[in-house]
């Protein structure tokens, strides 16, 4: 801290009850500092993040406790780009030998897809994987806000924000419930890379017992405290074991708790490396002293029945406050949170005596440097530097010079240099000129002669050190050997960090023209098929844009649908669902008729399109469902809102179908049924058949009913009928029904039973409900089929 100062100012910013600032403001009230402002600091405790000014403010005796950058693990989608970034690295690093140690290390995080960019990447996973289930998440929430399980993932949005993983299905249970270890990681510096992972952290369990086949309990599936503290039906909603006592419990059961945290540390390690590079990026653009920064992450894993351990998330600013009653583990909780952050303190130089500043980034000052800091490191255990640097430096995109000084310094011995091959990029000449193009981003760089000649030798085998050397020699005025090495590390970082090389174990070789996932995203973007669509004595040419909508069609159209044959492609008016950059889209000629779809919304768009077209002159069609309950009966069914929908689909399932078209005739009105699938997983019937010599009909409105006790079943009068069908009549001239249609409507509403089935808030007794409204209806009107 400043020395000419005696009294040192804390600063306590960001949107979080006081509970988050507690231990930060006792450590550092008992040594004598006083609270400041936004002005006057020289300790930041943000909740979330600063503004990028208070950025250019930090040093190395004004500390703030965020890096710019961390969004690169903190966000759960760019989490997922950093870890799966960093495994196509390695990949390319070993020849894309699945089989490689290295490979194997990284197969630590369930596969995700971020929306809307892999949502067809999604829908090609879950065709191949019928019987997967998914968890859908907000990419940067907190607090298990907007988490639910997919049965289908068809479900999942095609909108920004939304990530979806693979549902890892088989957890390990303390009790029989599902839980999740909260961690506590440490990043001191990032040049060189040290972090902490602390010895404490819980065991956050899911207050209902683990239930597979409950995909839509939160209570027995998410861990996550804030949710299961809304638990009403059980005596411990939220229930935390610290790790002290887990790994104890663990012994107990025979497993070898030892070789589960190595994993997990390994696991955190490998976390931290694939964001260095953005959290090294944006510190140097935001123009921040990185001996300034420090980050605790709250990091997520779930341990698998075989104790293997996966990362879920990392958390910005993780909750400090006491979510656990204290007979269910609050005493501790709010012990060890006290403890971590006190810890913290002394291990970042905030609290105690302040550390000096190292003279020069030497060997002997880096260590130095990081054995004083290893000293105040409390309950913190030391991941980085490792005392095995060949574990973790191949891991890199390229370790700065700094982590490989500091390494060296370590363990006492030179370490491997690093070689670095091509990845996706073409080199263009022009004379003496040279141009690198990254096929991934587009981007076009244009060395200087001497980033030329340190890109010539690099891609020729040669590791930084060497072409150091290398350029010192050929140079009639060698330059200071240090400053020298310096930039050609940084050089070679700037080029692995965009892409442009990587570390490799193989010999160096020329670019491939395009990686194999290049080729099967291709083979995935292939030309849409053709099929032809028909229904209601007519027919389509339609195109369909991959085989995840194609096997939605199948099942919902079944016979409707037949090969194209290429003479009748001209002929026959073209529909389309094609694969859009948010979704699928749907369009009738070159009109477009809907967008951002998702993949469970096509057959329903689809069946609305359908049923449109089905309108004729003087035939209007109703979109209500149809179900026949006897021999002879006929009902349609109009729902109020989606958790009608939901039970109606429950309780009847594929006996519903949907749409029906009325034809005026003089005083009769005839009602024909359009056969078309009522939900996304619906089959079309064949047009009216199942209505063949149907001479009752029932018309029945479905209303949820937030009181449970009003519940039952209501007469409707005419005028209650005809607004609920209003909405749901389409002609074929569109726009709104003609004054002519709705006296018809309404004079043929007079002689048709009319009923309300009000249904309790989850949807029970409808089934009951229904055919009770067909004892009690006595209306006819003539159907024709």
């Amino acid at each position: 801290m400043p020395q000419h100062s005696t009294t040192r100012h804390f600063w306590l910013s960001g949107q979080r009850a006081a509970e988050q600032d507690r231990f930060f403001r006792e450590a550092l009230e008992t040594q004598g500092w006083v609270e400041g402002d936004e002005t006057t600091w020289d300790a930041g405790w943000v909740t979330g993040m600063p503004a990028p000014s208070q950025f250019r403010r930090v040093s190395a005796h004004r500390k703030l406790n965020h890096f710019p950058g961390n969004a690169a693990l903190t966000v759960k989608s760019r989490l997922h780009e950093s870890l799966s970034s960093m495994k196509a690295r390695v990949g390319e690093g070993v020849g894309d030998n699945k089989g490689h140690p290295l490979l194997s290390r990284l197969n630590f995080f369930p596969h995700a897809w971020v929306m809307p960019h892999d949502y067809h990447a999604l829908q090609r996973a879950a065709l191949a994987e019928p019987e997967r289930r998914w968890i859908l998440k907000p990419t940067n929430a907190s607090k298990g806000k907007g988490v639910r399980v997919l049965r289908d993932a068809a479900e999942a949005p095609p909108s920004p924000n939304w990530l979806v993983q693979e549902y890892l299905d088989r957890p390990h249970t303390i009790r029989g419930h599902k839980y999740v270890l909260r961690l506590y990681v440490l990043i001191s510096s990032l040049t060189p890379l040290r972090l902490y992972l602390y010895h404490q952290g819980f065991a956050k369990l899911a207050s209902e017992p683990w239930d597979p086949d409950d995909a839509d309990n939160p209570y027995s599936q998410l861990t996550n405290p804030d949710i299961n503290a809304l638990n009403t039906r059980v005596e411990v909603p939220v229930e935390f074991i610290d790790l002290a006592r887990y790994r104890g419990w663990l012994r107990d059961q025979g497993h070898d708790d030892e070789a589960l945290f190595a994993k997990i540390g390994d696991l955190v390690t490998l976390t931290a490396i694939s964001g260095v590079d953005a959290l090294r990026r944006r510190t140097a653009e935001a123009g921040a002293d990185p001996r300034g920064g420090y980050e605790l992450l709250g990091l997520d894993c779930m341990i698998d029945d075989d104790l293997k351990p996966w990362i879920l998330e990392c958390n910005l600013s993780p909750s400090l406050g006491t979510c656990a009653a204290p007979e269910d583990g609050g005493i501790a909780e709010e012990r060890i949170k006290g403890e971590l952050v006190r810890d913290m303190l002394r291990l970042v130089g905030i609290a105690g005596e302040a550390p000096p500043e190292p003279e020069t980034d030497s060997p002997s000052a880096l260590l130095a440097e990081a054995r004083a800091e290893a000293s105040r490191a409390g309950g913190f255990k030391r991941l980085l530097p490792s005392a095995s640097p060949e574990r973790y430096l191949p891991f890199f995109s390229l370790p700065s010079l700094a982590d490989m000084t500091l390494a060296e310094a370590l363990v006492g011995r030179a370490m491997p240099r690093p070689r670095l091959a091509r990845r996706r990029v073409i080199e263009l000449h022009e004379a003496d000129s040279l141009a690198l193009y990254a096929a991934d981003t587009g981007r076009l760089y244009r060395p200087n002669d001497a980033a030329a000649l340190i890109w010539l030798l690099a891609t020729e085998g040669l590791d930084p050190d060497a072409i150091a050397e290398a350029l010192r020699s050929a140079s009639t005025e060698p330059p200071e050997p240090m400053a020298l090495r310096r930039q050609v590390w940084q050089t070679l970082g700037e080029w692995c960090r965009d892409g442009l090389l990587c570390q490799t174990e193989a010999v160096v070789q020329a670019p491939s023209a395009r990686s194999e996932t290049a080729q099967t995203e291709v083979a995935a973007d292939a030309e849409p098929a053709a099929v032809k669509l028909r229904h209601d004595g007519r027919a389509w040419a339609l195109r369909i844009a991959d085989a995840a909508i194609e096997q939605r069609l199948v099942e919902a159209f079944g016979a409707g649908l037949e090969p194209l044959p290429p003479e009748e492609a001209g002929q026959l008016p073209w529909l389309s669902l094609l694969a859009a950059p948010a979704g699928y889209a749907l369009a009738e000629g070159s009109r477009l008729v809907s967008s951002r779809l998702t993949l469970a919304e096509v057959v329903p768009a689809l069946s609305t399109l359908l049923l449109r077209l089905a309108a004729r002159s003087g035939e209007p069609v109703l979109d209500v469902a149809c179900w026949q309950p006897r021999p002879g009966e006929m009902m349609l069914l109009a729902v109020d809102d989606e958790s009608c929908r939901e039970a109606l689909t429950s309780s009847l399932g594929e006996a519903l179908s949907r749409g029906v078209r009325l034809t005026l005739q003089d005083d009769t009105v005839h009602v024909e049924p359009l056969g078309l699938p009522f939900t996304g997983r619906g089959k079309m019937s064949d047009d009216g058949s199942a209505e063949q010599g149907a001479t009752s009909l029932r018309l029945v409105t479905l209303k949820t009913n937030q009181d449970d006790a009003s519940a039952g079943l209501l007469p409707q009068t005419r005028l209650d009928a005809l607004a609920a069908l209003l909405p749901r009549c389409h002609s074929c001239e569109g726009g709104v029904p003609s004054a002519d249609l709705m006296a018809r409507l309404d004079s043929w509403l007079e002689g048709v039973s009319r009923q309300i089935v009000c249904l309790s808030e989850d949807g029970s007794g409808l089934f009951a409900m229904l055919l009770q409204s067909g004892v009690t209806s006595a209306g006819k009107a003539s159907i024709e089929a």
